[in-house]
């Protein structure tokens, strides 16, 4: 996906304002296993996905719990550390060999102070996470496993074909038995 899209996704900005934000975008890319984002590290860029699949998770004494998938188009960042340059808590390993645009958070936070709709871009791209976030937060606390696969079906079926199913038992917050389980009773 082109940045020019991702960025119109997000909250379309005029063309002036976009030629004064696209200078500062660089592409990286980065091989299937590495870990973009560390835990308990200030991440100073976002990123946007232009090619690939991330898992964000958290490290726990037994295993990792993936809370989110980022696909092309999508924005990868640590809010911690974009908000109150604090580090953040989670890890974003590449599950494919990927592309990213760049963009470093201190510099588009100059940006802000300069050009009034690269601001009001930047509060429609903390607000989209912000609900991300809180989808996220209602679907764990009020649907079963079962609901969650068939969002996850409903929604972002691709994954189930480009994500491990550990991944993805992960994400719903249950054992690769159960989602054994709960693959065998739709069928």
């Amino acid at each position: 996906m082109e940045i020019d899209q991702i960025i119109n996704n997000i909250f379309p900005l005029p063309e002036l304002s976009k030629l004064n934000l696209i200078p500062h975008i660089s592409e990286v890319n980065h091989p299937k296993g590495f870990c973009l984002m560390e835990a308990d590290k200030v991440i100073p860029y976002i990123y946007f996905l232009k090619k690939g699949i991330v898992r964000a998770y958290a490290s726990t004494e037994n295993n990792d719990i993936t809370f989110w998938f980022g696909t092309e188009g999508e924005p990868v960042v640590s809010m911690k550390s974009y908000v109150d340059e604090k580090p953040g808590y989670e890890n974003i390993e590449l599950l494919e060999d990927c592309e990213f645009y760049r963009l470093e958070t201190l510099k588009l936070k100059t940006l802000y102070s300069e050009d009034i709709n690269i601001a009001n871009w930047g509060r429609k791209f903390a607000e989209r996470e912000l609900v991300k976030t809180e989808e996220m937060i209602i679907s764990r606390q009020y649907k079963t496993a079962l609901e969650r696969y068939k969002d996850l079906m409903r929604e972002k079926p691709y994954l189930l074909q480009r994500v491990q199913l550990g991944h993805i038992a992960s994400y719903l917050g249950i054992t690769q038995v159960s989602l054994s389980r709960i693959r065998a009773e739709i069928k």
